[in-house]
């Protein structure tokens, strides 16, 4: 195959895989100590999601209810022939 066929190949590929990664998982992994607030004290798990914002109630100290990270959808390389 030839090197332009081969690269737009795996561009379509990183950007398939690049949306398909845009759910809720990929925007709500956040480290615990870079969370931003996004609720209340008691706000529930299906409140915290109506306002748009991520819940994990795991880690204890930070917020539960949290804003979500942007993903970001550029490739990191370039093809260039």
């Amino acid at each position: 195959m030839e090197p332009r066929v081969v690269c737009v190949l795996v561009l379509v590929c990183v950007l398939t895989l690049s949306s398909l990664a845009q759910g809720e998982l990929e925007t709500c992994v956040v480290a615990p100590h870079h969370r931003t607030n996004c609720g209340t004290p008691g706000i529930t798990p299906s409140q915290c999601k109506a306002r748009g914002c991520c819940f994990d109630n795991t880690v204890s100290g930070v917020p539960w209810c949290f804003q979500p990270v942007a993903v970001d959808n550029s490739p990191d390389e370039e093809c260039s022939f």
